[in-house]
């Protein structure tokens, strides 16, 4: 191979490389199965079982320890077999050879070198297109990474040797393409603006012509109303005129003749007829109705009120925000969770905007070209909040614009993972107060307070949402190191399981003791739940059963029976409530159960990574959603199902991972809590 130097010497060494995922190999041959601790040797010498299985050395002396009874053999902790003790004892079983090879294997791995510094062999030789220099970053000072570094194009040595002779017609090439797309653009806006300035016209002309409308109609409501007042008077008037003229007209009948009339009798009876005629026409001298009519604008502040409104009717609204100085914070985002990517508008200067209403428009799109959905909020204060959920690995490019100009550094590349990374843990091995040793149990309750079962050191640590240490709970529930189950009761105490004594404790949240019962049919408790009427069922390994007991404690139900068949437990490792009150409980599989211990259906394993072993604990959110541990050789995940109890993803954790996972609970934020056993801690993620 060919070796260039640029001021100073450089050496160049290619080494032939073997593509091994270095922790994948490490979980899979070179970590003990029971402690999951690498092997070395030392305490962790990989010693070979006469059942073909490698189990670490200081396994196999805890597990016999572990023996109450002296019976020259145990049982191997991967398969089960019947292993015979040597005479020597543990440390006689013969080492692991393969494993041994493959430790030495690992250790004598290199990797590829690639064009060096000749003073930093560990420094990679650099070019800045920008400054037309070759440099390490350690000799130069970092002068290409301090300030104003976004303005430095910095590429690899063996890329930059390629192109050196390009870069001057490269870079003017670029000014002049800028140079004309920056006219297209501003030729573009004055367009838009033109366009802008004529839709909004005609949009205020229609506004005022509607507004001029509305006037012309409630003046034309006035006028017909004064008519119509008018014609109701006219008629009455009209009415009593005729009635005038119809007594006149009668009057004037009746008295022709009355000249030439003789008989006495009858002029008298004419004249009487006359005054009660005189007593009716005087109630006709007045009219009924009056003439009064006047149209008033000022009788109340609707006058005023219309001033004061056609001052503020209608408004030109304008921006300032720069589209090109704007930003957008960008990160990672999961897949299946709702992710959010926060928008802050900048004016000409880069002042921030502290107002909303700017037309923001966001297109996400997979590297396959699929749109997926995303929602804009204006928090009306300048930012604007982009949430999205992706489906599928991989990249994904993101648009941002404002008036149709994308914001700084749109598209933005989003790399979209499976792998879900918790957003909290908390402890270590120990007996501290941030300590944990053999977690195992977990409950939260109304005010998402975490309660964690600390069984090695006999007691319950409790903890705020946020991971600050509370305190924490003792009780006599709690000892002999052998607390196995925890949970919260519908009257907020927290009922534990104890296999040593097989007793089942309830308390108060200062541990106050308020109930103890134990049954003789228990056998080995290792799990509790509590359903919405405080009915406590106990999730009993040795028996292959569930039991429940009021909250008095007295039995009222057995539910199944040992067995692989479906409706039947085996190996059972918790049990929890769903939102209905239906039981849940897991072996190697997930079995769902009625109230009343009816066998309703078994969960299907549909794993997408391959995960199939044993679970470790389960959950049910308010929601109805399913959450449950499982482990196989060495590779946890929690498994989220759909209410409708379809597989939806697994959160692996892969950048702090799982060992051993067992209980879990969820919060009132769809967050989930993971008592991580294997690394003595928990874990929060969030899972929608």
């Amino acid at each position: 191979m060919s070796v260039v130097n640029v001021g100073g010497s450089m050496t160049s060494t290619l080494v032939e490389t073997v593509s091994i995922n270095y922790e994948d190999f490490n979980d899979s041959f070179l970590t003990c199965g029971t402690c999951l601790c690498m092997y070395d040797n030392q305490e962790h010498t990989p010693k070979l079982l006469p059942c073909s299985h490698t189990v670490c050395k200081n396994c196999l002396f805890r597990i016999c320890e572990a023996q109450t009874l002296d019976t020259g053999t145990f049982r191997c902790p991967i398969c089960r077999e019947t292993i015979p003790i040597p005479r020597g004892g543990v440390g006689s079983f013969p080492p692991s050879f393969i494993v041994n090879q493959l430790l030495d294997l690992m250790a004598s791995q290199r990797r590829d070198v690639i064009p060096k510094c000749s003073v930093h062999n560990e420094q990679e030789l650099l070019f800045c297109e920008t400054c037309d220099k070759v440099f390490c970053n350690v000799c130069s000072g970092g002068e290409h990474n301090g300030r104003g570094a976004s303005e430095h194009t910095v590429i690899p040595f063996s890329i930059a040797i390629k192109r050196m002779s390009e870069i001057l017609l490269y870079k003017a090439s670029l000014c002049i393409k800028n140079l004309n797309s920056a006219s297209d653009n501003v030729n573009d806006e004055l367009r838009k603006l033109e366009y802008n300035v004529e839709k909004t016209l005609d949009t205020a002309n229609r506004s005022f012509e509607e507004l001029i409308s509305m006037m012309q109609n409630r003046r034309h409501d006035v006028l017909q109303r004064i008519r119509k007042v008018r014609d109701e008077k006219r008629k009455g008037l009209m009415e009593q005129l005729n009635m005038i003229q119809a007594e006149k007209t009668k009057v004037q009948s009746e008295c022709n003749g009355l000249q030439y009339q003789v008989e006495v009798r009858n002029i008298t009876k004419k004249i009487s007829d006359l005054n009660e005629k005189l007593d009716s026409t005087s109630t006709l001298g007045e009219p009924r109705e009056n003439a009064f009519i006047k149209y008033e604008y000022k009788h109340n502040t609707a006058l005023k009120d219309i001033v004061k409104g056609l001052g503020q009717y209608g408004r030109i609204k304008i921006s300032t925000t720069f589209p090109a100085l704007s930003t957008a914070k960008v990160g990672k985002s999961v897949t299946h969770i709702k992710n959010t990517v926060l928008v802050n508008t900048v004016d000409l200067h880069g002042s921030p905007r502290t107002t909303g209403g700017d037309p923001v428009v966001s297109i996400l799109k997979t590297e396959q070209g699929q749109n997926v959905e995303t929602k804009i909020k204006d928090n009306e204060d300048g930012t604007y909040a982009i949430t999205f959920t992706t489906t599928t690995a991989g990249r994904h490019k993101l648009v941002v614009s404002i008036f149709d100009r994308p914001i700084k550094e749109s598209p933005f590349l989003i790399e979209s993972s499976t792998h879900n990374n918790p957003v909290l843990k908390y402890g270590t091995r120990g007996s501290g107060s941030c300590h944990f040793t053999q977690p195992v149990g977990v409950c939260v309750d109304k005010e998402n307070n975490i309660y964690v079962l600390d069984t090695g050191n006999s007691r319950i640590k409790v903890l705020k949402e946020d991971g600050t240490l509370i305190g924490h709970v003792n009780s006599v529930g709690l000892q002999n190191q052998s607390g196995t189950g925890i949970a919260m009761t519908p009257r907020d105490t927290i009922v534990v399981v104890n296999w040593r004594t097989k007793f089942i404790t309830e308390m108060n949240l200062d541990g106050e003791m308020v109930n103890k019962f134990t049954s003789p049919e228990l056998v080995e408790p290792i799990d509790v739940a509590v359903n919405s009427a405080g009915e406590i069922i106990i999730a009993d390994n040795g028996a292959g059963r569930l039991f429940m007991f009021d909250s008095e404690g007295r039995m009222i139900n057995k539910i199944a029976s040992k067995g692989d068949k479906q409706g039947q437990l085996k190996l059972i490792t918790s049990v929890t409530i769903g939102k209905h009150d239906e039981i849940l409980v897991t072996d190697h599989r997930i079995q769902i159960f009625n109230k009343t211990g009816k066998f309703l259906q078994e969960i299907v394993n549909e794993s997408k990574t391959k995960v199939k072993g044993q679970y470790g604990g389960v959950t049910v959110d308010s929601s109805g959603y399913i959450l449950a541990t499982q482990s196989e050789k060495g590779k946890s995940v929690i498994q989220v199902f759909s209410p409708n109890r379809k597989l939806l993803f697994a959160i692996d954790s892969i950048d702090d991972k799982l060992r051993r996972p067992s209980g879990l609970a969820c919060t009132s934020d769809h967050h989930v809590v993971v008592v991580d056993l294997g690394n003595d801690c928990i874990k929060k993620f969030r899972y929608r």
